[in-house]
């Protein structure tokens, strides 16, 4: 049974060195139009404790990225030519992510065949763990066989709309049965799996946790992006990947309800939701008294 208030204790007891936190993310994310989401998924894991992070955004963005993040590190990899991640990037991607401890990708990278490509290319051979969303999945839709070619482990992180697509399942159907879809899914390709919505499921196809945080002013453009990079922070700072991703569901249903409740559910954004995480890690490590 996963208990967030553990799963924070283990994260206290990593050993402190002089250092500070450890845990380097690489986040992969962002194409022209959809830099937001890639500067949310950084921001996002440096908040829920990754010592580094690092965006990598494709070439030509890389100006942009650099100005609008500065706890953040940044590096530009192979570009199409019109802002999206080429695969003549793969082995630059690979090379750079040895140095890293978790790697998120997906997050606005959008669908030009040569990113698709490179999606394909970095599930069979990033020797990471690697948090997939968002246009990460889309590449998968009818490629998931892709999945039993990983040689470390991959958590997925679709919504209904992507779940179907990942499936060839109406999105009815899976709403009709998410626990046992989300199942499914997650034993036969081998993953992690968090099927995101209310009451999201965690799962590793053996055990399963149905988040009770949360709230229906999350479902706005940039919460998902958020998650991505809190699940790569919190695989990066050494836990295990159904626990990592339980642990962020929970906090960032939490945050989403922190934010509501000094912003209303209608005024709820992504960058609200960013700034409550803090508040939400807090509430878990401070432990009501004769709990």
């Amino acid at each position: 049974m996963f208990e967030p208030h553990e799963a924070i204790r283990k994260l206290d007891r990593q050993p402190a060195d002089h250092k500070g936190r450890f845990g380097h993310v690489l986040v992969l994310a962002g194409s022209t139009g959809y830099l937001g989401a890639a500067c949310l998924a950084a921001r996002a894991a440096l908040v829920s404790g990754a010592g580094l992070v690092t965006l990598g955004v494709p070439k030509t963005l890389w100006p942009i990225a650099a100005a609008k993040l500065t706890a953040c590190m940044t590096r530009p990899f192979k570009d199409v030519g019109t802002g999206a991640f080429a695969l003549g990037g793969l082995g630059e991607i690979l090379d750079f992510a040895q140095r890293c401890n978790a790697v998120a990708l997906g997050p606005g990278i959008g669908t030009h065949p040569s990113t698709v490509k490179l999606v394909h290319a970095l599930v069979r051979g990033l020797a990471r763990p690697l948090v997939i969303d968002a246009d990460g999945l889309n590449a998968l839709a009818g490629e998931v066989a892709v999945l039993a070619e990983a040689h470390a482990p991959r958590i997925l992180t679709p919504h209904p709309g992507e779940m179907s697509r990942l499936t060839g399942k109406p999105t009815a159907d899976i709403q009709a049965d998410r626990e046992a879809t989300a199942r499914e899914f997650a034993n036969r390709h081998r993953i992690t799996l968090a099927l995101k919505g209310h009451a999201t499921v965690v799962t590793d196809g053996r055990h399963c946790y149905v988040n009770p945080t949360g709230n229906p002013g999350m479902a706005s453009g940039g919460a998902g992006d958020v998650l991505t990079g809190m699940v790569a922070a919190l695989v990066a700072q050494g836990l295990e990947p159904l626990e990592a991703t339980a642990l962020a569901v929970h906090l960032h249903g939490l945050a989403g309800d922190l934010a509501a409740a000094r912003l209303g559910q209608i005024s709820l954004e992504a960058t609200a939701l960013l700034a409550a995480i803090p508040d939400a890690f807090q509430s878990l490590t401070t432990r009501p008294k004769g709990s």
